[in-house]
């Protein structure tokens, strides 16, 4: 049955930015279709439950708080899912966000900073990860980008790129990858997690990115948790290098920051 083909029963899956939003979601996804998972992000309170959760569902969670900007402490993801839970199938690089910025106000060390915690933890971990997942027979693995890396946005410079960087690593990564270990992402738009959370309570604001959005409504967690699903399972099977749009339709912004032009005027 085509149901089958999303099951991914006794793999294991590591997913960074566990504790909550997408990347809880996703962790509770894999686990539903059968996977153990390694859970990690700052809040080990968070962590605990939603590792409660997988365990509900009869697999096993195994906990690690951690800060992922320290790519030691990513690296070694990798040697916890195959001492703790027997191999590594899955890696979802889900941990990552940069706060908005205009552009004279976004120096370098800003931008290396979002570079550093979108692009290279997920190199890290991916590094980490191959050995153990061509040990496995192969594996899948899944980014979490964002629609701000293809469509421009005032106050969105050093996300966006960062984002866009990631894209295109998912592209160059799953060339050198294939064909054992397949590699994807998946272009977020507006979701309902709590990064917007502060947003989406005013209501005028909420209503006005509705109304941006083609499909009228923000999204969830759960949109996303779908999306990586099938590309890390073998419903994808025949999917390396490509990014899926989970963004309601979006071809430009639907939140404006309201940062003014630069006109040189005094």
């Amino acid at each position: 049955m085509i149901l089958d083909r999303f099951s991914v029963r006794d793999r294991v899956a590591i997913v960074t930015g566990a504790g909550r939003g997408i990347g809880a979601a996703t962790a509770l996804a894999l686990a539903e279709a059968g996977a153990d998972v390694v859970l990690s992000a700052r809040t080990a309170s968070e962590l605990a439950q939603v590792a409660a959760r997988v365990e509900a569902l009869g697999r096993r969670a195994v906990v690690v708080p951690a800060d992922l900007r320290d790519l030691d402490a990513v690296a070694a993801l990798a040697t916890t899912a195959t001492t703790r839970l027997g191999r590594l199938d899955i890696v979802v690089n889900n941990v990552g966000g940069t706060f908005p910025k205009a552009l004279l106000d976004t120096d370098a060390g800003y931008l290396e900073k979002a570079f550093h915690f979108n692009v290279t933890t997920a190199h890290e971990l991916v590094r980490a990860a191959v050995p153990a997942m061509l040990d496995a027979g192969g594996g899948a693995v899944v980014s979490i980008s964002s629609v701000m890396g293809r469509v421009a946005g005032r106050g969105y410079l050093a996300y966006g790129t960062a984002k866009a960087a990631l894209a295109h690593y998912t592209r160059l990564a799953a060339r050198d990858l294939c064909p054992a270990i397949r590699v994807n992402a998946v272009a977020v738009g507006s979701v309902r997690t709590s990064a917007l959370e502060l947003v989406l309570s005013d209501e005028a604001t909420r209503a006005r990115m509705e109304a941006g959005t083609p499909l009228g409504v923000i999204g969830d967690a759960e949109d996303v948790a779908a999306a990586v699903l099938y590309l890390a399972s073998p419903a994808g099977r025949y999917v390396t290098g490509k990014v899926l749009e989970v963004d309601g339709g979006l071809d430009q912004p639907n939140l404006d920051l309201g940062l003014p032009d630069l006109t040189g005027a005094p």
